[in-house]
């Protein structure tokens, strides 16, 4: 069962300044963007070693996305860097006509997603921005889960034409996928093979699926764990192998229930091969200001809550 372990605790967004530092170093065609944030979005070393290819617009997020949809007309591959409410929300217009129905190759790199946010509270903690970004025709998107892949994602995009939307995290969290696991953008990773439940996590709820996968086992339990890291476009041959074996499915993410990859999962069951779902994830509802454990615990997105559902959804078949 233990596969995967932790290796060191590490935040994802550390992650995606290393792949802009490795990036740098080897593609003079990417460039970063920053809107007063190159702290947060760990730029520093892009910056310094690239000052003409780093470009601070300050806080100005949709002139930040006009900018890059420009700079792909030379071809450069433009990396923007925000928080993610400022990433998706605050700039749609600009990403939906500039961007996206333009087809410009921009990579839209957003920190501090979700509820793990923390301690600045509902206004900064979107819990929208991977439905309202997967609706984009074109659009990749991708939420990754670790320090590890979110480094190998970020490398990856540079090679990817299009469009795309990459989501991470501001916490410390478990880094457990090996350095040198390939990064395939839209295949979904196999974490532990099972034959009683699905759990189809993404982001920060991946660690904590392989948590519940133990606690059930212990139950005698076999849950089977994927990791999706991409959910568009959403591989879905990964998922149908699966429920076609296990007969059940829990989604985990750290957004709301609304729009996110359980929605993605949910209509992929209905096409092609209905099986009970489950959803861990937020019930339609904004954050609050608290610690990311305190937050977590609270709208139920950890392992506990996982168990809680697996235990439900194998029950209802």
């Amino acid at each position: 069962m233990k596969k995967y372990s932790n290796q060191g605790s590490k935040d994802t967004r550390s992650g995606f300044g290393a792949g802009m530092t490795e990036l740098g170093q080897k593609n003079e065609n990417v460039v970063a963007l920053c809107a007063d944030l190159i702290g947060s979005l760990k730029f520093d070393d892009f910056k310094k070693n690239h000052p003409e290819r780093f470009f601070q617009i300050g806080i100005a997020e949709a002139n930040m996305i006009g900018i890059a949809a420009g700079l792909t007309i030379g071809g450069k591959i433009p990396f923007t860097g925000t928080f993610a409410n400022f990433s998706t929300g605050r700039v749609y217009d600009q990403i939906r006509q500039s961007v996206a129905y333009s087809d410009k190759n921009v990579k839209i790199c957003a920190s501090h997603a979700g509820l793990t946010l923390g301690e600045d509270g509902a206004t900064h903690q979107i819990l929208e921005d991977i439905g309202l970004m997967k609706m984009l025709p074109g659009m990749t998107v991708i939420n990754t889960c670790d320090y590890n892949q979110t480094k190998a994602a970020t490398i990856a995009l540079a090679a990817h034409h299009g469009p795309a939307y990459l989501r991470f995290g501001r916490p410390v969290v478990p880094n457990f996928t090996p350095a040198d696991e390939p990064f395939v953008i839209g295949k979904a990773i196999l974490l532990n093979e099972g034959t009683d439940v699905t759990i189809i996590a993404t982001g920060h709820l991946v660690w904590e699926a392989l948590e519940a996968a133990e606690a059930l086992e212990t139950k005698g339990i076999s849950a089977e764990v994927i990791n999706i890291h991409t959910i568009k476009p959403l591989d879905e041959e990964a998922i149908l192998k699966s429920v076609k074996k296990t007969g059940c499915v829990v989604t985990a993410e750290e957004h709301n229930i609304i729009g996110g990859l359980g929605e993605s999962v949910s209509r992929t069951l209905v096409q092609h091969h209905l099986v009970p779902q489950e959803f861990v994830a937020v019930n339609d509802s904004f954050g609050e200001s608290g610690t990311p454990e305190q937050l977590m615990e609270k709208y139920g997105l950890n392992s506990v809550a996982i168990v809680e559902k697996a235990t439900k959804a194998i029950s209802r078949k």
